[in-house]
């Protein structure tokens, strides 16, 4: 099945036939990888940015599991679906080497009680295409969605791999001060493995909201936390709660992160720098989209308030270089 097969016509106005057409190889794949005796292909869950494949539910019979969630990767071989308008063969690779990275996140690194992720069951490339077999989340008692070889530096918006974005910025002062604000975030001393992606969306809840489990792990990497935590908070609120909210919800961020860090960690120190680093992490995150989709409503929205971000930084640059 070739990734224009699906692509064109078939994967937005007629999925089901495409889901229904899934090789035989790759059935064979998800029946041996949960020793079930059969399958049936399930719902579509989502398609992938860009069109570079979907997300499905498979149901099982003969087995302790009653279903996976398989993650269909098609490349194009030319992309044509970006909703920004980004086709370029610099995005293309992002997006390949993304994909290369969740599947190298999934099968090695562990998931405890305290950081739980979806099991991966099988992966495997064919040709232009990977499947990814992964423990269905919904089953495993996380249903509940709250809507609103790793990157060395995780977040899908990391500055070396946005030059076209950045080129594309109006905003000359904050794209002349871009390497120097993504050097002091990379400098930082305290690094931890980011997310990359962590939106509301990309977290699934028990039923009681007291377990949570974390999904889509593309762009996961080394970095300073602050970038998860600011992406976040943005994805959960609006401009004035954030104001409102976001002293607060620090706090307790940081109470709860003092509980779980190993006591070899000066934590006083972390929080000191982290704290520092909060301003760099959102304006960094500001630049990116001044570059991607200038009209985006989150630039908008916060526009009044990144702008004073953005002063603190500039501030705390002239001060290092005084």
């Amino acid at each position: 099945m070739k990734w224009a097969a699906c692509i064109s016509p078939i994967l937005f106005t007629d999925i089901n036939n495409c889901l229904q057409r899934m090789k035989q190889e790759y059935q064979d794949l998800i029946l041996q990888a949960s020793s079930a005796e059969s399958l049936q292909i399930g719902a579509k869950i989502q398609t992938l940015w860009s069109g570079y494949g979907q997300i499905v539910r498979v149901h099982l019979q003969g087995c302790e599991r009653p279903s996976v969630v398989v993650k269909h990767v098609m490349f194009p071989q030319e992309s044509k679906h970006h909703p920004g308008g980004w086709n370029t063969d610099i995005s293309h690779q992002r997006k390949v080497r993304s994909y290369q990275v969740e599947t190298h996140w999934y099968q090695n690194y562990s998931t405890n009680e305290h950081c739980r992720i979806p099991k991966c069951l099988a992966a495997q490339s064919y040709g232009d295409e990977q499947l990814i077999v992964l423990e269905d989340l919904d089953a495993a008692g996380f249903p509940e969605r709250r809507t609103s070889g790793l990157w060395p530096v995780g977040t899908y918006w990391h500055l070396e791999t946005r030059p076209d974005e950045l080129e594309a910025m109006g905003d000359q002062k904050l794209k002349a001060a871009a390497g120097e604000i993504d050097m002091v975030l990379n400098r930082c001393h305290f690094k931890t493995i980011l997310h990359g992606d962590a939106k509301l969306a990309n977290f699934c809840f028990s039923k009681d909201g007291t377990h949570v489990a974390a999904v889509d792990f593309q762009y996961v990497g080394g970095g300073c936390g602050m970038k998860d935590v600011i992406y976040f908070l943005g994805s959960c609120m609006d401009e004035r709660e954030c104001e409102k909210k976001v002293p607060s919800y620090l706090d307790f961020y940081f109470s709860e992160l003092r509980s779980a860090v190993s006591e070899r960690v000066n934590f006083t120190e972390l929080e000191e720098e982290w704290r520092g680093l909060f301003a760099f992490a959102w304006t960094d995150f500001h630049r990116f989209l001044l570059g991607w989709m200038p009209g985006h409503h989150k630039i908008n929205s916060l526009d009044n308030e990144t702008r004073g971000e953005q002063y603190t930084v500039r501030r705390t640059m002239k001060i290092n270089q005084e």
